[in-house]
């Protein structure tokens, strides 16, 4: 059945030169034509696969890479290129790569040494679209894929922080800085080695603000995206806080943090009107000369909420806004509030009717208890004699 399928590929993708052009889908496999005109039995002889001049596969009398008589095979290629042992016989040379990978694409030749013209095939691997969303995909076992990158720290000052990246994986391969909002920041790249190998970028960049910053690595014929992160301390100024909302069942708490700022500096939660809110947890850490400091306050009613951040010594004074949305927070509780006052009145209101009315039936039957047994009050205004 794969012969047949290898035949009608042939058939529908030979080019206007007589080369074959094999198109599949990152991921998917591709089986690459090649065979003896005269269809003699070739599981005695030898046949060599290779795309440029990497080796992809290599059949000798039996022996090949993926029964332990070969050595050689290039990494890109191991555990994923198979020939059809059944096929030999036939002369069929043909081979399937499993798990195409868009490095893959290319063109390959096929050469029974010494005297037999090469076949040669030009394999197309067409992007999965969901394959090509960057990621990090170090644990897909892809050749030549970078690590995540190696950060140090070169120099330390008062005013500034000077930072290293090292980043290894096989061209062409991108690294940047950027910092927690995701800027990419100037700095300046000294690759180490030339293309086709794999090649190591150094990055250094000087940072002058307290931040979390990441180097990221990228390569994007793999899809692939990794990266490190370091934080960064310089004292002085308070940056912007980073300023989030934690919601729980029971509450919305307000969160804002500030990090290596210098002198220490105060922070406060307000609401649209300035009112300060009170403090429902504050931790603060020193560094040395300079604090990071983490408030949380709960809020109630949907409001536009600021984290001011004030150093008096220095006449600095920085904030950040966020806006929290409690679902009902004033409606529903007055409303709640209307609900259930109805619903005691209404009540109480039913006990009051029920006790006048077992009063009424009481004296009801009292009455009628007397007239059964002849026992009537005298008319008030028959006179007695």
């Amino acid at each position: 059945m794969e012969l047949l399928l290898l035949v009608c590929l042939c058939l529908l993708s030979c080019s206007g030169d007589g080369s074959v052009v094999v198109t599949v889908e990152e991921g998917s496999d591709a089986m690459l034509p090649c065979s003896i005109n005269t269809k003699e039995n070739i599981e005695k002889l030898t046949f060599d696969w290779k795309k440029g001049r990497q080796e992809v596969f290599f059949y000798q009398s039996g022996k090949h890479y993926n029964n332990g008589g070969r050595t050689g095979q290039d990494k890109q290629f191991e555990g994923r290129v198979f020939h059809f042992e059944d096929e030999l016989k036939h002369g069929n040379a043909s081979i399937k790569i499993t798990r195409t990978q868009l490095t893959d694409s290319g063109n390959y030749a096929c050469t029974f040494p010494p005297d037999r013209n090469p076949s040669s095939v030009t394999l197309h691997v067409a992007p999965d679209p969901e394959r090509s969303v960057l990621r990090d995909r170090t644990g897909e076992n892809i050749p030549g894929l970078a690590p995540e990158p190696v950060i140090k720290t070169l120099r330390v000052t008062k005013d500034e922080v000077l930072l290293q990246c090292e980043a290894h994986g096989v061209p062409p391969l991108t690294v940047e800085w950027k910092n927690a909002a995701g800027n990419i920041l100037n700095s300046e790249s000294t690759p180490k080695s030339g293309t086709g190998r794999p090649s190591s970028i150094t990055l250094n960049i000087t940072v002058t603000k307290t931040d979390d910053y990441s180097c990221v690595a990228t390569q994007k014929q793999f899809s692939h995206q990794v990266a490190a992160v370091t934080s960064v301390y310089i004292p002085g100024a308070a940056s912007e806080p980073a300023v989030t909302i934690i919601k729980t069942d029971s509450e919305t708490v307000l969160q804002c943090v500030v990090k290596g700022a210098s002198p220490k500096p105060k922070v406060e939660w307000k609401d649209s009107s300035g009112n300060i809110l009170p403090v429902k947890d504050l931790k603060e850490t020193e560094r040395g000369d300079s604090y990071d400091i983490v408030l949380q306050t709960a809020v109630t009613k949907t409001d536009n909420f600021r984290c001011v951040v004030t150093q008096e010594e220095i006449n600095h004074q920085i904030y950040a806004e966020i806006y929290a949305n409690i679902n009902g927070s004033n409606t529903g509780a007055i409303v709640g509030g209307v609900v259930s006052l109805l619903s005691v009145v209404a009540v109480v209101a039913v006990v009051f009717y029920f006790k006048n009315r077992i009063k009424q039936i009481r004296a009801e039957y009292k009455n009628s208890s007397k007239e059964e047994n002849g026992q009537t009050e005298p008319d008030s205004s028959t006179s007695l004699k």
